[in-house]
């Protein structure tokens, strides 16, 4: 009965990502290169021993979580078993909320057909699962502002595509590499930044003039402004030469810098880095001169409870460009055989917990 119940689980409301999307290394996958030594010799001794045990192995993990990597996990399942029309799996989607030691998946099956990959669609569940849900609370936390999602140039470049996708499916607005988007077919999205203001002998309004000539001129122009420590004086020399076609400034000050503007003001608030004070200062000069349309992004050391806090006291920020803050905190998944032909058979400690919210995978 209980095989017939997930048997049954509840049709499909979404498309999955195609498993070619992931582009995987399938036969080295499949050969156990990634995989702990461990698991390829659990299967070289099933073989051996011409024991093909039909299993139902459990995934989870023990926080309250957004679930990232979820389609290139069973992409993993699917193109690196060794026979996935002889498998059983069900599963949550990309950007459902999980419970603690809620089941986020089963796969069911001969034990030997995919007992090497635990250790790859693991990992790729804890890695996305961390992103996904840093986003998640981000997200929230901004109200309804755009959060761009700028983590790149903190972790290997081949992280870049995964991580981006769970960010997509978590509510960022925008990230910052094409690899990021390529998954959906997006494109990254920036600001100019401050290595072509340097290579502009530190001008940013040329820098910024040069970056409206040669871009495509749909893209959003988001200029960088904290280049010589006067975002407000920056701004509204960018927003003069640029008018309608600035779409927004970006402050970014250095949180061991105060800004020439916030020093006027120092007294009973911390001056350094991007302040509350200092966004106010920026939007009260744009839009005595008329450029109310010009849009602030804040960035530099953002995350939950900073968020949190300038959406407290109703800064006027129109989005956050949010970095490492993503990396934050710890997902892992952990996989447990819990039946073995029909039966409960788990270590102790860990006992079958169906989900009548996972839905089946074709």
């Amino acid at each position: 009965m209980a095989t017939e119940a997930v048997t049954q689980a509840p049709t499909r409301r979404r498309d999955r990502l195609d498993p070619s999307v992931f582009r995987l290394p399938d036969e080295w996958i499949r050969e156990g290169y990634y995989s702990d030594v461990y698991f390829n010799r659990t299967v070289d001794v099933l073989k051996a021993d011409t024991r093909h045990p039909h299993v139902l192995m459990q995934v989870f993990q023990k926080n309250q979580a957004v679930v990232g990597g979820m389609d290139e996990a069973i992409a993993i399942v699917k193109l690196c078993s060794e026979d996935f029309s002889q498998l059983r799996v069900h599963a949550l989607y990309d950007g459902d909320e999980a419970a603690p030691w809620e089941t986020t998946m089963t796969i069911e099956g001969d034990y030997s057909l995919f007992a090497r990959l635990e250790t790859v669609y693991l990992g790729v569940l804890s890695r996305r699962t961390k992103v996904a849900t840093n986003v998640r609370r981000v997200v929230e936390a901004a109200n309804g502002k755009q959060i761009m999602f700028f983590p790149a140039r903190h972790d290997h470049h081949l992280v870049q595509t995964g991580d981006g996708y769970a960010a997509h499916v978590s509510g960022a607005i925008g990230v910052s590499t094409d690899a990021q988007a390529s998954w959906w077919g997006g494109r990254g999205i920036g600001t100019v930044p401050h290595g072509l203001i340097a290579a502009y002998d530190g001008d940013t309004v040329l820098a910024a003039r040069k970056y409206a000539e040669y871009m495509e001129p749909t893209a959003n122009l988001v200029v960088l402004v904290d280049w010589e420590n006067d975002c407000v004086r920056t701004s509204l020399e960018v927003a003069r030469a640029l008018k309608d076609r600035l779409w927004g400034v970006r402050l970014d000050t250095s949180e061991t810098m105060v800004d020439l503007s916030v020093q006027k003001l120092m007294g009973d608030f911390d001056p350094r880095g991007v302040n509350p004070q200092l966004c106010h200062l920026v939007r009260q000069a744009l839009d005595r001169e008329g450029f109310e349309h010009v849009k602030i992004v804040a960035s530099g050391g953002f995350n939950v409870a900073k968020i949190e806090r300038f959406e407290r006291e109703r800064v006027p920020v129109d989005a956050y460009g949010v970095g490492s803050a993503f990396f934050q905190g710890t997902y892992d998944f952990t996989a447990d055989v819990v039946m073995v032909e029909g039966r409960p058979n788990a270590k102790a400690g860990r006992r079958y917990r169906p989900n009548p919210r996972l839905e089946p995978v074709t």
